[in-house]
C-alpha cells in the first residue's frame, strides 16, 4: 500500500526487468555498488548525481543497479546475508520496510553519523522513526510523499468558499456547503484506514504501541475513538462506500465524474483525474490536511524510502559517502525538485514551493507518522481489521465495541516476542 501511494504521487510504472545502470570503473576508483528501486530517481538525475558525486570523490566511482519493488524483500534479505564483495553498498528500502530488515539483522548502525553529521533532528519523522530501533538508527531519510486534499477550485468558489480550510471544524463546515445537490461535498471510501490513522494521530491516539515487552492493538482509547468520529461525520458528507478502500472502485474515477468536490489523495492523482476528464484541466487545487487548529496541519501517513548500508559492505567508507550524498540537503532537494517528493526535512520544503500539490505535501509531511515500527505490522494489514472496523462503525455498529474487537485483532497479530 504505501509503495502505492508513492507511484500514484510520482511516476508511471513499467515491466523492466532489473537492470545495472550508471556503472563506472574508473582506474584507481573503488566501485560502490548502489541499489535504488526503479522509479525512484530520473535517468537525468542519475546521471547528474553520479557526474558530481565521482568528480567530488575521485577515489569511487558508482555502480547504480535498478531493482524491481516485486520480491525486494527477500532479495534484500538475501543480500543482507551474503558473504562476498559482489553485494550491495547501499540500499534504498520503503520507510515501513525498514524494521523487518531490522528485526533481521545485517544492517549497519548509522546513529554517530546521523546526529554528527546528516542532521537527525531535522529529519521528517515518518521517514526516521520506522528507521530506529532502541535508539540505534539504521534507515537514513531519502524522500516522502503523503496524502493532501485535492478540490475543485470551480465547486469551492459557486459554493462562496473564498480559501481553504485550515481546521478541521472549518473542514467540515465548507464540506457541509458542498454537499448539496448532486454533487458530494468529498469522496471519502469507508476503508480509507491510511487517512483515519492521520486522524487518530490527531487527537494523539495510535494504532497500536509497544508495552511490557510486546505490542497490542489501540483502536480503543478514547483519542483513537475521537479519531473515528471525525472520520465518520466527514464520511457522511458525501456517498463513499462504507465497505470499500479507496481503490474500489479507484477514487480517481469517481473524481472525474464532476459531481464530487474533494477526495484524499496524493497529488499525482489530479493527472489521472485530468486524464478521464480533461475539461478539469485547471480547477484543480491541493491543500493539506487540515488539523485540529489553524497553526498545525493535519498528522498524515507518510510513504517514502530510507537508504541502508548492509554490515557486510567490503567499503564502508564508500557507502557512507553515497548515503551522505544522497540525503544531503543539495542532491535530496534536487531529488524532490525532479520527482515531485517531499525532501527528507521540512526546512527543505521551500525547494518544491513551486508545485502547489507537492507544496501540500510538504507542509504535511512536517506532521507525518508511519505505522507501527513492528516488522510484524505487515501481518496487521494482510487480513486488516482497521477496515472492518470502519465499516462496521459507518453502518451503525457501536463505535466502542467494535474498536475493542479489532484492537484485540491487532493484539493477536502483533503477539510475537520482541528482540
Amino acid at each position: 500500500m504505501p509503495r502505492r501511494l508513492l507511484a500514484l504521487a510520482c511516476v508511471s510504472a513499467c515491466l523492466l526487468t532489473a537492470c545495472g545502470v550508471l556503472p563506472h570503473s574508473g582506474d584507481g576508483r573503488r566501485t560502490v555498488t548502489v541499489w535504488l528501486m526503479k522509479d525512484s530517481a530520473s535517468p537525468d538525475f542519475l546521471r547528474r548525481f553520479t557526474d558530481d558525486f565521482e568528480r567530488t570523490h575521485s577515489d569511487l566511482a558508482l555502480d547504480i543497479r535498478i531493482q524491481q519493488w516485486t520480491g525486494i524483500g527477500a532479495k534484500v534479505e538475501a543480500a543482507l546475508k551474503a558473504d562476498g564483495a559482489d553485494g550491495p553498498d547501499v540500499i534504498e528500502v520503503g520507510n515501513t520496510q525498514v524494521p523487518q530488515y531490522i528485526d533481521k539483522g545485517g544492517l549497519t548502525d548509522l546513529t554517530l553519523e546521523s546526529m554528527r553529521d546528516w542532521g537527525l533532528d531535522d529529519w521528517l519523522p515518518g521517514l526516521a522513526e520506522p528507521g530506529q530501533r532502541d535508539g540505534q538508527q539504521f534507515g537514513i531519510p531519502w524522500y516522502a510523499a503523503n496524502r493532501v486534499v485535492i478540490y475543485r477550485k470551480d465547486l469551492f468558489a459557486q459554493a462562496g468558499i473564498d480559501a481553504p480550510p485550515k481546521t478541521r471544524q472549518e473542514w467540515l463546515e465548507a464540506t457541509r456547503k458542498l454537499n448539496s445537490g448532486d454533487t458530494q461535498g468529498i469522496y471519502l471510501a469507508g476503508q480509507d484506514w491510511y487517512t483515519l490513522a492521520g486522524f487518530i494521530w490527531d487527537e494523539g491516539g495510535e494504532l497500536a504501541v509497544e508495552r511490557d515487552g510486546g505490542w497490542r492493538g489501540t483502536l480503543d482509547s478514547p483519542a483513537a475513538l475521537r479519531g473515528m468520529d471525525f472520520y465518520r461525520r466527514l464520511h457522511a458528507l458525501g456517498d463513499g462506500p462504507a465497505g470499500a478502500d479507496e481503490e474500489h472502485p479507484p477514487q480517481a474515477g469517481v473524481f472525474a465524474s464532476g459531481k464530487v468536490a474533494q477526495i484524499v489523495a496524493v497529488p499525482g492523482l489530479a493527472q489521472a483525474v485530468e486524464r478521464q476528464n480533461p475539461g478539469l484541466k485547471g480547477k484543480l487545487g491541493f491543500f493539506p490536511v487540515p488539523g485540529r487548529s489553524a497553526g498545525r496541519t493535519g498528522a498524515v501517513f507518510t510513504g517514502g524510502s530510507d537508504l541502508v548500508v548492509p554490515q557486510n559492505t567490503d567499503d564502508r567508507k564508500g557507502a557512507l559517502a553515497v548515503v551522505a550524498a544522497l540525503t544531503g540537503d543539495k542532491w535530496d532537494s534536487d531529488l524532490a525538485r525532479t520527482m515531485n517528493y517531499v525532501p527528507n526535512k521540512a526546512r527543505l520544503a521551500p525547494a518544491v514551493a513551486g508545485e502547489e500539490g507537492v507544496a501540500a505535501m510538504a507542509a504535511s509531511a512536517a506532521h507525518g507518522r508511519a505505522t507501527p515500527s513492528t516488522p510484524e505490522w505487515a501481518v496487521v494489514e494482510a487480513d486488516n481489521p482497521i477496515k472492518r472496523y470502519m465499516t462496521a462503525v459507518l453502518t451503525g455498529a457501536d463505535p466502542a465495541g467494535a474498536a475493542r474487537d479489532a484492537s484485540r485483532r491487532i493484539t493477536e497479530a502483533l503477539r510475537v516476542s520482541l528482540r
